[in-house]
C-alpha cells in the first residue's frame, strides 16, 4: 500500500487473455479503483520482491518448461535491468526435458483446463503408453502445483521415463479461478474433479496416438488418496490401477476446519441418509474391479488411518482383492519411508499397467555429487 501516492500493489491471475490463468502478474491501482496497471508484461508467472522504499522491486518470472529471467523494475513496472538468467544448459545436457503444457475442455465442453503432461525422455511415438493421472482434487489447491519452472516435479518424470505418460491437470472446483469455477461441486466433495480427469484424458488420447486410453492409472497423496480411491469407485472401468496414499476417504472422520468448507451442511433425508453418505469411499468400495494399492502411516496426526481403515473394512466385506501397505512410526508424508513408497508406487504401475515384472527389492539412492559447489 502506496498511502503518499494513494496507490494499490497487488498479484493477481487469470486476467490476461490467452495465457494461463494460473500465472501471477503484479499490478497497480488507484485507491479510486482507477488506472490500473500491468507492471509485469511478460507471459509466464512472476514471483515479486519489493523493496523496502517501495521504489524498486524484484521480479523473477519463468514456466514450467521455461527457465527463471530475473529482473529489477521500477515501482512503475518500467525495465531498470536484466540481473540474472538461469542457466540450464548442465540440465539439457543430461538428455532432461520440460513437461509440456496441456489444454483440454472440462466435463461442459466449454471451460477450458490446464496441466502438464510429462513423457518418456525417449518417446517412441509408433508405441502405445499407458496413462497415468497424478491427482490432487482441491478444492483449495489442485494437482499441478506451481506455476514456476522447477527441474522436477516429484517423481512425475522419473515415473514417465519407466513407460508411461503422466499427466497433471487441475480440474474444476481448484481455486485461482472464478467464484463460479471454484464452487463448481460445493457441497460433493466425491466429486473430486473426476468428471474432468475422465473426459480430459479421453481427449489427450485422441489428440496423441501414442496413449493408451484402454490402461490408465491414478495416483495421489491425502486429498489425492481420497481422489484415487474414490476414482477406482466410480470409474472401476476406466481407472485400471490405483494407488491411493493417506486418503481422508470419509471427511465426517477428517477435521472439522477444513471438510465443512466444502462439503456444505448436513442433511437427512426421511430415511435417515445423508448428503455425506455419497461422499465417504467406503459406501463405494463394493464397485472396486481394478488393481488398488492403499498405504497409510501409523502415526498419521493429520489424516488418522482409521480413515483408510474403514475403506479396507468395507472391501473385505465386499470380498475384494485389493493391496494394503502400512508404514509403521511415519507420519502423513512418511519420512525415511518416502522412498520406499516411491519405490513401490513405480512396482506397482509397471506390473499392473505394463505387464512386466520390477526388479526385486529394488532400492532408491541419491545420486552421487559430481562437482564442489
Amino acid at each position: 500500500v502506496d498511502e503518499k501516492n494513494r496507490m494499490l500493489y497487488f498479484l493477481a491471475a487469470g486476467r490476461e487473455k490467452g495465457r494461463d490463468p494460473y500465472f501471477s502478474h503484479f499490478y497497480r491501482i488507484g485507491f479510486d479503483g482507477k488506472n490500473l496497471s500491468l507492471l509485469t508484461p511478460e507471459d509466464a508467472n512472476h514471483e515479486i520482491s519489493l523493496s523496502s522504499s517501495g521504489n524498486f522491486f524484484f521480479d523473477s518470472y519463468s514456466k514450467p518448461d521455461v527457465p527463471p529471467m530475473a529482473v529489477l523494475r521500477a515501482a512503475d513496472g518500467k525495465m531498470i535491468a536484466t540481473l540474472e538468467q538461469a542457466d540450464i544448459s548442465k540440465l539439457l545436457a543430461t538428455g532432461w526435458k520440460p513437461p509440456q503444457p496441456i489444454t483440454v475442455k472440462a466435463r461442459d465442453g466449454v471451460t477450458d483446463l490446464y496441466g502438464l503432461m510429462f513423457k518418456p525422455t525417449n518417446l517412441d511415438e509408433k508405441k502405445k503408453y499407458p496413462i497415468i493421472n497424478h491427482i490432487y482434487p482441491g478444492p483449495q489447491g489442485g494437482s499441478v502445483g506451481s506455476r514456476s519452472f522447477s527441474a522436477a516435479r516429484g517423481d512425475t518424470q522419473a515415473l514417465a521415463d519407466l513407460g508411461f505418460i503422466v499427466v497433471e491437470i487441475d480440474g474444476m472446483g481448484n481455486p485461482t479461478r472464478s467464484k463460479k469455477f471454484h464452487d463448481a461441486y460445493y457441497g460433493n466433495m466425491g466429486d473430486n474433479t473426476l468428471p474432468d480427469q475422465v473426459t480430459a484424458m479421453k481427449q489427450l488420447a485422441d489428440r496423441y496416438p501414442w496413449i493408451d486410453i484402454d490402461r490408465v492409472g491414478i495416483y495421489g497423496h491425502s486429498g489425492g488418496g481420497y481422489a484415487t480411491a474414490d476414482a477406482m469407485f466410480r470409474y472401476p472401468d476406466f481407472f485400471k490401477v490405483g494407488i491411493s496414499e493417506s486418503g481422508n476417504h470419509d471427511n465426517r472422520e477428517y477435521e472439522d476446519d477444513w471438510g465443512e468448507r466444502y462439503q456444505g451442511l448436513l442433511t437427512r433425508d426421511a430415511n435417515g441418509k445423508t448428503n455425506y453418505d455419497d461422499q465417504a469411499n467406503q459406501n463405494l468400495a463394493k464397485n472396486l474391479k481394478g488393481h488398488l494399492l492403499l498405504a497409510h502411516g501409523t502415526m498419521d496426526d493429520n489424516v488418522p488411518p482409521y480413515n483408510t481403515l474403514l475403506v479396507v473394512d468395507a472391501l473385505i466385506k465386499a470380498n475384494k482383492d485389493f493391496d494394503l501397505l502400512m508404514l509403521p512410526n511415519q507420519r502423513h508424508g512418511y519420512g525415511n519411508a518416502s522412498n520406499y513408497m516411491t519405490r513401490r508406487r513405480w512396482d506397482y504401475f509397471v506390473r499392473y499397467l505394463l505387464s512386466a515384472e520390477p526388479p526385486p527389492n529394488y532400492e532408491l539412492h541419491p545420486p552421487a555429487a559430481t562437482g564442489q559447489f
